[in-house]
């Protein structure tokens, strides 16, 4: 199996589905809060776009969404075969702020915004969901003589502005996990060996926190829709069911015989 193969042919992939993604949004009705200092930049960037609070149309918000969430699934598993066989590396250790002021009062650091990371872990599916229409369940409780019903909120237009700044923080995310897998591979190294540290913990009887086992939900991973007899719906689609494989291939132990 050439790894470094799939690899950069599924990269390249993802890397197309992201460019098609960042046109989609840079093409819309793009709204946004104009600061008066530096103004809403002209730039189309999804740094860009995050920094300037943009807004989006709902359509066009739900359709970006909609191949976005089986980018990230197939960004995720591109990862995990990259960190296939890497150890973990030592960690740095953490200064707290008294340790950090020495021999004084402590000093106050700056909090810089720390940019939006891909998340290692697919979201567990929520098997208690329940939909309600916001129309049939709004109280309208009144006292005749004294007050009005409260007016029936409209159900939400396919038109309407709704912010895209956590949306264009993920394209963002997602374009920088591309351009930097091996980073991003670590991550998940340190996160497997902190698991692997805690199950001997478990065993051993010193801890009874399980947390995580594994990065990948089961079932279907997110995003993915089922095959057409034309073929898949998207070129996301396709890279997703292919890396979703590889990276349980990739999961499974050596054979050491």
């Amino acid at each position: 199996m050439d790894w470094n193969a799939a690899i950069e042919t599924n990269r390249e992939a993802l890397r197309r589905v992201l460019a098609m993604l960042v046109a989609m949004v840079g093409s819309g009705p793009l709204g946004g809060t104009k600061s008066p200092e530096t103004g809403l930049s002209g730039e189309r960037t999804p740094e860009a776009m995050a920094g300037a609070r943009p807004t989006l149309p709902r359509y066009l918000h739900r359709a970006v969404l909609a191949l976005l969430r089986p980018a990230e699934a197939a960004a995720r598993r591109l990862v995990i075969i990259v960190a296939r066989d890497l150890a973990a590396p030592p960690s740095a250790p953490r200064l707290g702020r008294r340790s950090a002021a020495r021999g004084g009062a402590a000093v106050a650091a700056p909090r810089h915004t720390r940019p939006l990371c891909l998340p290692l872990f697919d979201p567990l599916p929520r098997w208690n969901r329940r939909q309600c229409n916001a129309a049939a369940g709004m109280p309208r409780i009144s006292f005749p003589g004294f007050t009005q019903p409260a007016p029936i909120p409209q159900p939400p237009n396919d038109f309407d502005r709704v912010g895209a700044t956590r949306l264009a923080s993920r394209l963002a995310a997602l374009g920088r996990a591309l351009d930097d897998l091996p980073r991003q591979a670590t991550r998940f190294a340190r996160w497997r060996a902190a698991r692997d540290a805690r199950r001997r913990r478990l065993e051993s009887g010193a801890s009874r926190r399980i947390g995580r086992v594994s990065a990948l939900r089961p079932g279907r991973p997110p995003g993915l829709k089922p095959a057409r007899r034309n073929g898949w719906a998207h070129e996301v689609h396709a890279v997703l069911d292919t890396v979703h494989g590889l990276a349980f291939w990739a999961l499974e132990p050596a054979d050491t015989s």
